[in-house]
C-alpha cells in the first residue's frame, strides 16, 4: 500500500497540528475527517453511519474536502463517493485524511493521520479478501477434503497477518470487533457457499459428505450483534448461511421453481426466528427478498413469496421497492419482448438493443472489477460458440467508465463474442433486473425471451441451447 501513499504537504501539515497532544482535551470527542478525490464522479462525499447520512462534505476547487466534528462517538463509519463506498473507523480524537482515485477506487484508498494504521490495515485485509474471493470460482469444484485444505491454508496466512498487525498497533477492542469479523467471516462465507456452488457447478449434492463439524462455526456467532448489522462482511455471511440451511432442507424437492420458493420462505422463517429486533429483521428480510426474486421468476411463486414478505416486513418503503422489482421481473417473463436499453459499441456508437438481437442470442454480463469472472465467463462462452454457431453470444459490460471497458477488452481473448457496454447501467439494471453478475439471458431471433434468468456455469445450462 505504501507505493500509493499521498504526498500533499498542506494536508499532512494540518494533521500535524490537529493531532498534537496539546490540541485536544482529554475528555472530548472532537475528530477531523478530510481528503482528496482524484477524478471525482460527484461534487461531494457522504459521511455515513449505519447507512444514515451524517454529513455531506463538498469538494473544493482542488477536489478536497475537510470537516471538523465536535462530537464523534468512536465506532465504524463509512464514506461514499457515488457509486462507491468504503469504511473508516474512528477512535476518540482520531483525525484522518483519505486519498483515492475513482478509476481504481478500493485499490487506491490510503489513509494518513491519527488513526491511519488501523484503517490502512483494514483496507489491506479487505483487498486480500477480495483477491481470495475472485480466485474461488473454480475452487468450489473441489472435493470436501481438498476444499477445506485450500481455504484453511489461505485463512492461516491472513490470520498471521492479522495477529502481527494487532500486536504492533495495539488497537482498541471496538476496532478489533470489525477487524476480526472481516478476517473470520470471509472464511465462513466460503464454507457456506461451497455446498451450493458445488451443486450448481457439478450437479453433485455433497451435504452428507461434509464432516460433522463442518458448520460448527455457526455455534459461536452472535446473530444479534447490533454493531455488525450494517457491516458488509457480517451481512454477507448471514445471507449465505441462511441460503445453505434452506437449501439443505429443500434439496429433496424435484421441481426447481417450488424448491426456490421454499428456500425463500425458509430463509424468511429463519430470519424471523434468530433475529430479535424488528429493525434487524426488516434489513435481513430485504436481503432475502432480493436473493429470491433474482432466482425465481414464476409469477405465481413470486406472489406467494411477496405475500409472506408482507406478513413479516414492517417497512412500507422496502415493501414498495420489492414489489417494484417483482413488477419488472414480470416484464421479463418467457414469451415477452426484452425491454429496450441503450448500448455502446466498440466504435463508441450508441445503439438500441433492438438492433442487437437479430439472431438467437445468449446475453451475459461482466465488469473489469471482477477479474476472475471476466476471464472465466469469456472462456466458457468461447467454448459454447464452437458448439452452438447458430447463436450470437453477446457480452454486455457494466462498467461506469468507458475507459475501464476499453482497457479490459484488450486483455480478453473473446473470439466472435459481440461486445457492448451499458450506456446507463442504472436504467439497464432496473429494466433487466440485473442485480447478479452471474446471470444471463437467452432470446430468440425476434428478441423474445426464452430464458430470462440462467447461469452460464450451471451444469444444465446447455440444455437450454439444444
Amino acid at each position: 500500500m505504501n507505493k500509493h501513499y499521498p504526498i500533499y504537504l498542506s494536508l499532512v501539515g494540518l494533521l500535524s497540528l490537529l493531532t498534537s497532544c496539546n490540541y485536544f482535551g482529554k475528555k472530548d470527542y472532537v475528530a477531523y475527517f478530510g481528503g482528496e478525490i482524484i477524478n471525482p464522479t460527484s461534487p461531494y462525499v457522504l459521511f455515513m453511519q449505519n447507512e444514515e447520512i451524517l454529513d455531506t462534505l463538498y469538494l473544493d476547487k482542488n477536489n478536497r474536502f475537510f470537516k471538523k466534528f465536535d462530537s464523534l462517538v468512536p465506532g465504524m463509519y463509512s464514506f461514499k463517493h457515488e457509486p462507491e463506498y468504503q469504511y473508516v473507523y474512528f477512535d476518540q480524537n482520531d483525525s484522518l485524511m483519505v486519498r483515492l482515485n475513482t478509476q481504481d477506487f478500493d485499490e487506491s484508498v490510503v489513509f494518513c493521520g491519527k488513526g491511519e494504521d488501523k484503517n490502512n490495515f483494514l483496507m489491506e485485509l479487505y483487498l486480500k479478501n477480495e483477491s481470495d474471493r475472485q480466485k474461488m470460482f473454480e475452487v468450489y469444484d473441489y472435493e470436501p477434503k481438498q476444499f477445506q485444505q485450500y481455504i484453511d491454508s489461505i485463512f492461516l496466512v491472513k490470520k498471521e497477518f492479522f495477529e502481527d498487525k494487532k500486536s504492533k498497533l495495539n488497537w482498541s477492542e471496538g476496532f478489533d470487533l470489525y477487524a476480526r469479523t472481516a478476517l473470520y467471516f470471509s472464511h465462513y462465507i466460503k464454507k457456506e457457499i461451497y455446498p451450493l456452488a458445488h451443486n450448481v457447478r457439478t450437479g453433485h449434492n455433497l451435504f452428507k459428505e461434509l464432516p460433522a463439524s463442518y458448520f460448527s462455526h455457526r455455534n459461536n456467532i452472535d446473530y444479534n450483534a447490533k454493531d455488525l448489522m450494517y457491516y458488509s462482511p457480517f451481512m454477507q455471511y448471514l445471507n449465505h448461511m441462511m441460503s445453505a440451511i434452506a437449501f439443505e432442507k429443500t434439496q429433496s424437492i424435484a421441481n426447481k421453481g417450488e424448491q426456490l420458493l421454499q428456500i425463500g420462505l425458509h430463509k424468511l422463517s429463519i430470519a424471523d426466528t434468530i433475529f430479535t429486533s424488528q429493525k434487524s429483521k426488516n434489513k435481513i428480510f430485504t436481503h432475502i427478498a432480493y436473493s429470491y426474486l433474482l432466482e425465481d421468476q414464476d409469477v405465481k411463486n413470486n406472489t406467494a413469496f411477496i405475500d409472506a414478505f408482507k406478513s413479516k416486513s414492517k417497512d412500507p418503503e422496502v415493501l414498495n421497492e420489492i414489489t417494484n422489482i417483482g413488477n419488472h421481473i414480470h416484464n421479463l417473463q418467457i414469451g415477452n419482448k426484452i425491454p429496450v436499453n441503450e448500448l455502446q459499441t466498440l466504435s463508441l456508437d450508441t445503439i438500441s438493443s433492438v438492433d442487437v438481437f437479430k439472431r438467437k442470442s445468449v446475453v451475459f454480463f461482466w465488469t473489469s472489477k471482477a477479474e476472475s469472472h471476466r476471464y472465466s465467463v469469456h472462456k466458457k462462452v468461447v467454448d459454447f460458440q464452437t458448439k452452438y454457431p447458430h447463436y450470437d453470444f453477446i457480452a454486455i459490460n457494466i462498467d461506469k467508465d468507458m475507459e475501464d471497458w476499453q482497457a479490459a477488452i484488450k486483455d480478453l481473448n473473446y473470439g466472435k463474442i459481440k461486445q457492448f457496454r451499458a450506456v446507463n447501467f442504472e436504467v439497464l439494471k432496473e429494466k433487466w433486473v440485473l442485480l447478479k453478475l452471474q446471470r444471463s439471458m437467452i432470446l430468440n431471433e425476434n428478441g423474445v425471451i426464452v430464458q430470462p434468468f440462467v447461469n452460464l456455469f450451471a451444469v444444465d445450462f446447455e440444455n437450454h441451447l439444444k
